[in-house]
């Protein structure tokens, strides 16, 4: 039995144990610049072998929420590198979640209320942005039409994360996590139901609709090396219009063989398979993870592989055990859990989370929640 509380070699990273603090948007920036109260937030939850941050853009154009700490300027660097000198300083390590939402944006985001920009100029139906209404007051409205990039224009967003990339750097973090899930604009790229483009990232090869992401983990590798780039994935997932298609496997099987090439740090799967299945046939759900992270571990080889979605102890360690992962990975229960790790060690009851606190506000629901006390 792996032990889930020793050490770990994440590429040249070594991680005080495996247990993953899961990205998290939770809106708490009211310039888009990181503050003292974000540094406290991740300073509090360092135990975690790793932290991934929330989403953070890494331009104006990638945003797709509110108050969300951006990493393309000379302010957003300087107020992430108080979370990162925080999180250094009680022994944690954090990666920066590289974010570009491509089309689940809106207008009042954007410069002079420009279009996102996406793969496609086909909206994402039924999916929102956390942006202003008419009224001019925050809050989730409905995504806005997108415009397509050119194909110029596809090689300056290339650039975006791979300078984004230099900029989490300089602020201190110790890798990358490039968001290539939930719908988002790599996502955009790879499924041939969203991407219509009839240019070389079009969706007419699968080598085409792989380039953009390839393209993206090629820059940012040159920029920060390759031991220090991760990328999240949700195969099978459907947020954002993200529909099904025939050539799934094919598709994530091709991308996982040519990241498992290029060496870098880890690859994070989002377990999204909860949308396909009754919460009470667990054994279907269970089996459907299980044949997806056999697929992608028979193709990655020795890159690391991370899992998150709906875990517990129990499971982390079978899925551990049983070879299919490397990593667990907790989101919402490390909310109202600081110190997760301390409690899945030694047994101690979970607190339960204010769902009404998770996005914006104040200190109430972020930085409030105590550690445990043992009677």
């Amino acid at each position: 039995m792996s032990d889930l509380f020793s050490p770990f070699m994440l590429g040249n990273t070594r991680l005080a144990n495996r247990i993953v603090m899961a990205p998290m948007t939770r809106s708490r920036a009211p310039e888009d610049i990181a503050t003292e109260q974000i540094a406290l937030y991740y300073a509090q939850r360092a135990t975690a072998g790793l932290i991934i941050t929330e989403g953070t853009p890494i331009s104006r154009e990638g945003q797709g929420y509110l108050f969300n700490p951006g990493i393309f300027s000379p302010a957003q660097i300087a107020g992430w590198k108080l979370t990162t000198d925080s999180v250094h300083s009680v022994g944690g390590k954090i990666f920066a979640q590289l974010w570009h939402v491509g089309r689940v944006s809106h207008t009042s985001l954007q410069k002079n209320g420009a279009a996102p920009v996406s793969s496609t100029a086909t909206p994402a139906a039924n999916s929102s942005a956390f942006a202003y209404d008419e009224q001019g007051k925050p809050g989730f409205v409905p995504a806005s039409a997108p415009r397509a990039l050119s194909t110029d224009e596809v090689g300056r967003v290339v650039e975006d994360f791979a300078q984004a990339a230099a900029n989490a750097r300089e602020a201190g973090f110790d890798g990358v996590e490039l968001h290539g899930a939930n719908g988002y604009l790599l996502e955009q790229f790879l499924n041939p139901k969203v991407n219509d483009r009839q240019d070389r990232y079009g969706a007419q090869t699968l080598e085409n609709r792989l380039r953009f992401v390839f393209e993206v983990v090629d820059a940012v590798c040159a920029r920060i090396g390759a031991d220090r780039v991760g990328i999240r994935l949700s195969p099978y997932g459907q947020l954002s219009d993200m529909p099904l298609y025939p050539e799934i496997d094919e598709t994530y099987t091709a991308l996982c063989a040519g990241l498992a090439q290029r060496g870098i740090a880890y690859v994070h799967v989002m377990d999204q398979t909860n949308f396909f299945f009754n919460a009470d046939d667990a054994e279907a759900k269970a089996d459907a993870i299980k044949n997806l992270l056999r697929t992608c571990r028979q193709t990655l080889g020795d890159t690391p592989l991370i899992l998150a979605g709906d875990l517990t102890l129990a499971r982390a360690q079978a899925r551990v055990d049983e070879g299919l992962i490397d990593l667990p990975a907790f989101g919402q229960p490390y909310i109202a859990n600081p110190d997760l790790v301390a409690r899945l060690k030694h047994g101690w009851p979970l607190a339960k989370p204010d769902r009404d606190t998770y996005y914006g506000g104040s200190a109430e629901g972020y930085i409030d929640y105590p550690p445990y006390q043992p009677a």
